[in-house]
């Protein structure tokens, strides 16, 4: 595997801090949220950055590679649309499932898929596929769990070793995440990396959390802690890192804070290496050293076996069971921890209620502050898991509260309904609506 094209020191570009990534010294290059980029109407501080030559690679959340359903052709060539409009030379995904196809329930976040074998082939498979449709080449991460899975027959290493091996796919390793598993998973990081192809390595993540009661949380919402750069130089004392980026979501501190973590992780990462040579003009387009992505239908390792279709079977039935007891209430599966379980599904609901506030802020303020509009969603969540994403999410909750005639203030009411109706087009359904389409899902 050739050597990754150089990307240096970057950090993950959002709306908020737009204006301070472009303001923020030598940076290298930038990563967004694939999801949250439109290909034909790229930000203007995007299109900047470009322009002087900054890199932007695409970061998907969505396609769930390690769902036993194929990955989604139309969410797979949305994520190529968007390498080739921000001129990315390759994309990043996770090596996750965020939703099952039956029942159709939505996670709204990355969980950990079983480290078996049935898994595995699913996930290389559904990984070829992706290879084959995307116009650059694909780098995969691991995640931060809560939990693991009971009778996993691999380790992380060799799970992410054979991934490797069998599809020729990168690695894009988070060593905040390793850290995570680290303390809710009892994985040891050094393992990890000692086991891993590190030529295959694409870049490196780096971001903060905090633990509570033994768990750690994966928030990118605090700072970097010492222990999470301590992994960082654990990496590097094994391979020098095509790049290094910096994630943080929420909770944005000041520009002068942003900057001293890039400093610290600089400082990691450039120790006793020689300066690199600069970026092409532009950052548009894949330099010479950047792995070609294997043309279809060829592949790194021999011609693959078909997966069995009872393989995939097998798959969708245990992530169908681990996802409806955490965002349906149904009995958890035997061998999983249920205290841990309880902590994610506790983590779902609020992260739903987080996101949806953010994608209409409006609800908070009609339903009369944060707090009221907490308790009201929580209580929402509980019978109604998310089947097709936030957005429709938050039109399912206003419809849901119209239904029993919520807000009590008929003013906020009234308002709601508007805000309801401009978005959904159509006026609210009737409770009889509502019971028969209860009813209708019940017997499904």
């Amino acid at each position: 595997m050739k050597p990754m094209a150089h990307l240096g020191v970057g950090i993950g570009w959002r709306p908020e801090i737009a204006d301070a990534v472009e303001r923020l010294s030598g940076l290298d290059w930038v990563e967004v949220v694939a999801e949250n980029v439109c290909p034909g109407h790229l930000p203007e501080s995007l299109l900047r950055l470009r322009e002087r030559g900054t890199r932007v690679v695409p970061h998907g959340v969505s396609l769930g590679l390690g769902g036993a359903d194929r990955p989604d052709p139309g969410k797979l060539a949305a994520l190529g649309e968007r390498a080739v409009a921000l001129g990315a030379p390759l994309v990043t995904e996770h090596i996750a499932f965020v939703r099952t196809s039956s029942p159709v329930l939505e996670a709204g976040h990355l969980l950990p898929v079983p480290r078996t074998r049935d898994a595995l082939d699913v996930l290389c498979e559904n990984v070829r596929i992706a290879q084959d449709a995307l116009p650059v080449p694909l780098a995969l991460e691991n995640i931060a769990a809560l939990f693991s899975w009971p009778g996993e027959e691999l380790t992380e290493g060799q799970f992410l070793t054979e991934l490797v091996e069998r599809t020729g796919v990168r690695l894009l390793i988070d060593v905040a995440n390793l850290h995570t598993n680290r303390v809710n998973r009892g994985e040891d990081p050094a393992a990890v990396l000692d086991a891993i192809p590190l030529e295959a390595l694409a870049y490196v993540h780096v971001a903060g959390g905090i633990e509570r009661n033994g768990v750690w949380h994966d928030t990118h919402a605090h700072p970097v802690p010492p222990v999470v750069l301590d992994l960082l130089a654990e990496l590097r004392s094994r391979v020098e890192p095509a790049g290094v980026l910096l994630e943080r979501d929420d909770d944005f501190p000041p520009e002068a804070e942003l900057a001293g973590e890039l400093a610290a992780i600089r400082a990691v990462v450039t120790v006793g290496v020689a300066p690199a040579p600069p970026a092409p003009a532009g950052g548009v387009s894949a330099p010479a050293d950047t792995p070609p992505r294997p043309a279809a239908g060829s592949r790194p390792v021999g011609e693959p076996r078909p997966v069995e279709e009872s393989a995939r079977t097998r798959v969708a039935l245990g992530q169908a069971a681990l996802l409806s007891a955490l965002v349906a209430g149904t009995p958890v599966p035997e061998g999983f921890d249920r205290r841990r379980i309880r902590v994610q599904a506790r983590a779902l609901a609020a992260k739903r209620a987080d996101v949806v506030a953010k994608l209409a802020p409006e609800l908070p303020v009609i339903l009369g502050g944060p707090d009221p509009y907490r308790e009201a969603f929580l209580s929402y969540a509980k019978g109604r898991p998310m089947t097709s994403g936030y957005r429709r999410d938050a039109l399912d909750f206003a419809e849901d509260l119209l239904i029993r005639d919520l807000p009590a203030d008929p003013a906020a009411r009234r308002r709601l309904t508007t805000w309801w109706r401009d978005r959904a087009g159509a006026k609210p359904p009737r409770r009889i609506v509502r019971w028969a389409r209860t009813l209708s899902g019940r017997a499904a």
